[in-house]
């Protein structure tokens, strides 16, 4: 897994975010080094990150990412035909959007060490029900290549337990952009629960045919 460090604007992509969707609580799972929370609890948000890391001292964190960026350039290099920089514009950009995104991070975690918590799916350290919303960016489907369909299921489940609304993008393998073979079994099979599943266009492409997430709403 990576720890990267994606933008507030990526997030608003990715998940097609309007502001009423940050009016509530929100769950970034997991959200690395990401500067999501940091940006929106400044503008009133009420978000809580969880990610594995944040066992790790500040230092090693940061050692993480700088490792994980070596990585993703890499799986850039090895897949460069399968990425598309419409949205970016251009690399310099996409780099500059994480750098401050990574400053954006260190200066949150620093100052409201509360809200990051450490922790991983399927198992998060949350009691039921207390988020509206839970977003989860490049780690569901992406590593479909190294976490099996039942973690899959499991860490689905997981979220739904915590929050209303569980959001995931992208639904691609990465790299590759090869798709999931298990997705429409497991989309089915929670709606076959009761809840209702969606797959929903994104104003977001990056991989290429990555332009969809998937929304599940937790049966009341």
């Amino acid at each position: 897994m990576l720890v990267t460090s994606r933008s507030f604007e990526e997030y608003e992509a990715f998940f097609a975010l309007a502001p009423r969707d940050l009016a509530g609580g929100v769950l970034d799972c997991s959200s690395g080094a990401s500067g999501f929370a940091a940006v929106a609890n400044a503008r009133g948000g009420r978000v809580t990150a969880v990610d594995p890391a944040y066992a790790m001292g500040t230092e090693q964190l940061l050692a993480e990412v700088r490792t994980s960026l070596d990585r993703g350039g890499a799986i850039l290099a090895d897949h460069e035909d399968r990425f598309v920089w419409t949205w970016y514009g251009s690399r310099e950009r996409r780099d500059q959007l994480r750098r401050d995104a990574l400053t954006a991070f260190m200066a949150d975690l620093r100052t409201h060490p509360a809200g990051y918590v450490a922790g991983a799916l399927p198992r998060l350290p949350f009691t039921d029900d207390v988020f509206d919303l839970a977003l989860c960016s490049h780690l569901l489907f992406t590593w479909s290549d190294v976490l099996d369909e039942d973690w899959h299921e499991s860490a689905v489940t997981e979220l739904l337990r915590v929050a209303r609304e569980v959001r995931v993008f992208p639904l691609v393998v990465q790299g590759s952009g090869d798709a999931v073979p298990f997705l429409p079994a497991l989309m089915d099979r929670f709606r076959e629960l009761g809840h209702r599943v969606d797959v929903v266009d994104v104003p977001y492409e990056f991989q290429r045919g990555a332009t969809r997430m998937l929304t599940i709403r937790r049966t009341e």
